[in-house]
């Protein structure tokens, strides 16, 4: 894709941002009630981890080489699972990861993202 430098850079913030908007949205189901028995909520857990971990394959290969330590690898992954082999998801595989791994990959993203938004400017 032969895009102008600043093309790549706002692309990289506005799916960065999305990413963390879709963490903030799995957040506060989270906080709403009790997560592991109510469909409503896991339905709502499920598709806002699709739609972000979809937005996770559209960043940049450069913005993700330069950050290693995301599991961009294993956010693309688990999208697949989420699409295509929803029927294969054990739920008691989701609760760990909202609760260990989209914390720590919120904090990751706000980082890469203030980083990005200041080498835009």
């Amino acid at each position: 894709m032969n895009e102008k430098p600043g093309r790549a850079v706002s692309r990289d913030a506005f799916y960065l941002a999305h990413m963390i908007e879709c963490i903030a949205a799995i957040e506060s189901y989270c906080e709403a009630g009790d997560v592991e028995t109510d469909p409503r909520t896991l339905d709502a857990v499920l598709r806002r981890l699709q739609i972000m971990t979809e937005s996770s394959k559209r960043i940049s290969d450069e913005l993700k080489a330069a950050y290693p330590a995301v599991a961009w690898r294993e956010l693309a992954g688990f999208r697949n699972v989420v699409v295509h082999d929803y029927l294969g998801i054990r739920i008691e595989r989701i609760w760990p990861i909202v609760r260990r791994d989209i914390p720590l990959l919120r904090e990751q993203l706000a980082v890469i993202l203030a980083a990005v938004a200041t080498d835009a400017l």
